[in-house]
């Protein structure tokens, strides 16, 4: 068994700081409690641990699950860094930059409105005690685009 953990814009359905959430994590459940400011700090933004662990069996297809909570145009991205940290979640350059390394595992998820979204996305066939899972959502109406303080990304 390996455990994955989420590290994705997230937030716990009971925490009060919900209305400064661009994106939460529903499911599987997240690494961090955020507020609105800790989502724009990759690659997995910045919020209290929450000390929670999901287990998935190597090369197991998962649902990834989360929930829009202010609407943006763009797109989401899922990706696993399988060694724990943090350095195989690699933003995407600009707008076209997709599957930006091997760790992608499913990129280009269209935002088409609502508030629902999930995902099937099939683990790696590797074994790990601390794999992280990343969500981002890229948004496409707010420039400058780009990691060197662009305002486009929220984790």
């Amino acid at each position: 068994m390996r455990s994955w953990i989420a590290c994705a814009a997230a937030l716990v359905v009971a925490a009060p700081t919900l209305a400064e959430a661009h994106i939460k994590l529903v499911d599987p459940a997240p690494r961090y409690l955020y507020s609105g400011t800790g989502q724009k700090t990759g690659p997995c933004g910045q919020g209290a641990p929450t000390g929670d662990v999901t287990w998935y069996q190597p090369g197991e297809t998962i649902t990834v699950s989360w929930e829009e909570t202010i609407n943006h145009p763009g797109y989401f991205r899922i990706s696993l860094d399988p060694d724990g940290g943090d350095d195989g979640h690699v933003d995407p350059a600009d707008y076209n930059d997709l599957y930006t390394n091997a760790n992608v595992l499913l990129d280009d998820i269209q935002d088409a409105g609502g508030s629902t979204f999930s995902a099937q996305v099939t683990l790696p066939d590797i074994e790990c005690e601390s794999c992280s899972l990343q969500l981002i959502q890229v948004m496409t109406d707010k420039p400058p685009w780009g990691p060197a303080g662009g305002n486009d990304l929220y984790y």
